[in-house]
């Protein structure tokens, strides 16, 4: 009877609200009285149903037709009795289903398993061709190592610790060291007001405290307001904090606080991008982001185009959204696109941020360069043109772009990739030419990133002067990767800028330069660098101790 009971058991325990209002947080239920018309925005967005209970999912799903081989075991889910059954070598078992993760493009689902591990179902469900299908193998890609998905029930697919807390709110992981467990918890599912405006508690005080006596909402709403008080940094970071491919530095994010001081982000090194910066695997938009000319610019933040529940604002009109900047090019779209007005080839969209897939997922790129074939020639990258001709070949394209724009604004990028490309085949004969890039004033920054990492890799202690010029870098992403990469050298000279790297103002670059300083005697450092070396290793072990 108990082996019977476990599964019902384990569902209720996960299914139950798991309600850990943090001090100062009230939920987004205490919004609605006074924001209703938000509330309802927000609760029927991607924002607000980023994770849900399998009930509400369902009028979306459609039955599952027939069992679904996944590696070694065949898998069908149960609509009615909210399970998913697995028949394997080990006989029959049955998996509650708990919650439903996304919503977009995909369902994924979890359910609990041993020592409080929440983890990913094998099956998903694809809303778009509305059919069921193996979560880890549409995530494989045809890169060296990768020939096989990962078993389903891999730490990757773990929610505790894999998704960052960007599909529930007020996320704790819990874990366990000692019994190699977890007891999770978050305040809401979904993304809440309070993830992006921080605690509500205080603000819904001193606000119906002068509802109460007659008087007008005080100056100080004690809340963080964001979007115009906020800088495009701040708002970008704020986003970024669930749009990146990183590695979380810390429990949590404060809404307006530095993305750099609590994430280090992924770039050019994964084989999840093209060496060109396209995506390859998912990558989560914001490094696709950080490479946009438009975004280095500093006159552009996600709310110009979205909304704060995620919606796009110009929906109707996407060239719009180009066009305090690009107004020229706007109201004279067919000309500047070589396409017919008011045909999909004439938006600003189509060319500079098109559509790509993967895992099922579509995905628009955000570092809105325009289309490159040659690229596409040279790494295997897509491009814009060939998406939409798909019965043309790359050279085609590249012949139509450069004769139509008669200048070769293709030759930076491919300049940068090559590099990296190199770089990530080790083939450092061109060392000098990615020094010489890293020391640019032009320099990008991602670019910049990706081949110090890259670096790492190469034998030639000629790279060493390069890299202690890149620790003075503006960007603290190339600053970390400096950081890291002088690990290996030891030089004095590498010693003093490490020491000067663990006081930087920004956490990610000082928990890089505390790794790399933790194999070096402290007999090199005077007592100022020793105490700022200590401080950033104990930011460097609480951050590896935040979300295990």
């Amino acid at each position: 009877m108990l082996r019977l009971l476990a599964p019902l058991l384990a569902c209720l325990l996960w299914a139950a609200p798991l309600h850990a209002l943090e001090p100062g947080f009230a939920g987004s239920q205490s919004c609605r009285d006074c924001h209703e018309k938000f509330y309802k925005l927000w609760s029927t967005s991607h924002h607000g149903l980023a994770m849900q209970s399998l009930e509400s999912a369902r009028p979306a799903l459609t039955p599952q037709a027939g069992e679904i081989a996944v590696q070694g075991a065949r898998y069908k889910v149960d609509l009615d009795a909210g399970v998913v059954l697995e028949r394997g070598p080990d006989g029959e078992k049955r998996y509650p289903v708990v919650q439903a993760l996304g919503g977009k493009n995909v369902f994924y689902f979890l359910t609990p398993l041993e020592r409080g591990r929440l983890q990913t179902l094998p099956l998903a469900y694809d809303l778009n061709a509305k059919e069921w299908f193996d979560t880890a193998a549409s995530g494989v890609r045809h890169v060296p190592g990768e020939g096989r998905g990962l078993s389903w029930r891999d730490p990757a697919f773990t929610f505790n610790t894999s998704c960052h807390g960007c599909h529930v709110s007020q996320l704790e992981t819990n874990y366990d060291p000692a019994q190699d467990a977890y007891r999770t918890t978050w305040a809401e599912p979904g993304i809440n007001c309070e993830t992006c405006h921080g605690g509500s508690a205080e603000h819904n005080r001193v606000c119906r405290e002068a509802a109460q006596k007659g008087l007008p909402a005080p100056q100080d709403l004690k809340i963080t307001r964001g979007g115009r008080s906020f800088t495009a940094t701040q708002n970008n970071d704020t986003c970024n904090s669930c749009h990146a491919k990183m590695i979380p530095l810390s429990a949590s994010f404060p809404p307006g606080a530095a993305f750099f001081d609590h994430y280090d982000l992924v770039a050019l090194e994964s084989p999840d991008y093209y060496p060109d910066g396209r995506d390859l695997g998912e990558n989560y938009t914001a490094t696709s982001w950080r490479l946009s000319p438009c975004a280095a610019s500093g006159r552009l933040d996600c709310l110009h185009c979205h909304t704060s529940s995620g919606r796009f604002r110009q929906k109707n009109d996407p060239n719009q959204a180009c066009a305090p900047c690009h107004q020229d090019k706007v109201d004279n779209a067919a000309a500047h696109s070589r396409h017919k007005a008011d045909t999909p080839g004439s938006r600003c969209v189509s060319c500079h941020m098109p559509t790509t897939w993967f895992a099922r997922m579509a995905r628009s790129d955000h570092s809105m360069l325009p289309p490159a074939p040659a690229a596409t020639e040279r790494f295997g990258s897509p491009n814009a043109c060939n998406l939409c001709h798909k019965d043309k070949t790359p050279a085609w394209a590249d012949r139509q772009v450069t004769l139509r724009h008669g200048k070769d604004f293709q030759g930076p990028l491919l300049e940068r990739a090559g590099l990296v490309d190199a770089a990530r085949k080790r083939d450092f004969s061109r060392l000098p030419a990615m020094l010489a890039y890293l020391g640019r004033p032009d320099r990008q920054e991602v670019f910049a990133a990706s081949l110090i990492r890259l670096l790492r890799a190469c034998p030639d202690p000629a790279k060493w002067p390069g890299l202690r010029t890149a620790a003075d870098d503006p960007s603290a992403l190339v600053r970390a990767a400096a950081a890291t990469a002088l690990a290996s050298d030891p030089d004095a000279r590498s010693t003093a800028v490490l020491a000067r790297l663990a006081a930087d103002p920004l956490r990610l670059v000082r928990v890089r330069a505390a790794e790399s300083l933790a194999g070096r005697p402290a007999q090199g450092l005077d007592a100022t660098q020793q105490t700022a070396a200590q401080k950033a290793l104990d930011e460097l072990t609480a951050a590896l101790e935040a979300r295990p």
